[in-house]
Formats: structure tokens, sequence, C-alpha cells
């Protein structure tokens, strides 16, 4: 488990389907990271502070959380509202593969995490 009670082969997965999002040649304007809770995951769309002469750093908007739940070893898929609160998104059921809920991210039928 890496230093939470997550499993490190799943957070390693979300690190590099991440990392995939963005093409190399733009990642100095947006980036897609994991960001690493006790119980859970969230991916962010990073970009650049809108001033370029502020000394800031770069600006974070959730996209997405996945839950872990020990108890059943199973990730369950939440969504962002404009109030920046996650919400259980239900079109997908909680699965024991993290890659499952990543491919619904990726598809987004609703424009729910990526509009």
């Amino acid at each position: 488990m890496a230093g939470s009670s997550l499993p490190e082969l799943d957070v390693a997965r979300v690190r590099r389907w991440c990392d995939q999002r963005v093409p190399e040649h733009v990642r100095d304007q947006v980036r897609v990271e994991c960001e690493v809770g006790p119980r859970h995951l969230t991916i962010v769309e990073r970009r650049p502070h809108w001033n370029a002469n502020a000394d800031s750093e770069w600006t974070r908007f959730p996209i997405a959380r996945l839950r872990y739940t020990m108890a059943d070893k199973s990730w369950t898929l939440y969504w962002r509202d404009r109030n920046l609160r996650f919400h259980i998104y239900d079109l997908v059921a909680p699965s024991a593969r993290v890659d499952d809920l990543l491919e619904e991210i990726e598809r987004d039928p609703t424009a729910i995490f990526w509009g």
C-alpha cells in the first residue's frame, strides 16, 4: 500500500493514465495530475497562473475522484459539481479494477468530467 491505504499498483496506473492525457509538447500549458489522499485519488487539471508576471503556483481544477474501499477492495467514481463538491457517479458500478473507472472518465458519455 502506498503511504496510505491505497494499492500502490493502482496509484501507479492512475498516475500513468494522467501522464498520457496531455502531449509532452503542451505540458507547459496544461497538465493532468493525480493527487493522493488517505483513501482516494483526485484527478486534477493544472494550468499556469493567468498572469504570467505573477510568481504563483499553477491553478488546480478537480476533474474526478476515485475513492477506495478497503472492505471490498473496490474503487468508486465521483464527479465534481460547480461548487467543487464530489458526488457518486452512478452510471458505472464500483469496481475492483481502477482501469474500469479510468475508461469511464476517458469516455465521459455525459460530458460531466471534461465538459
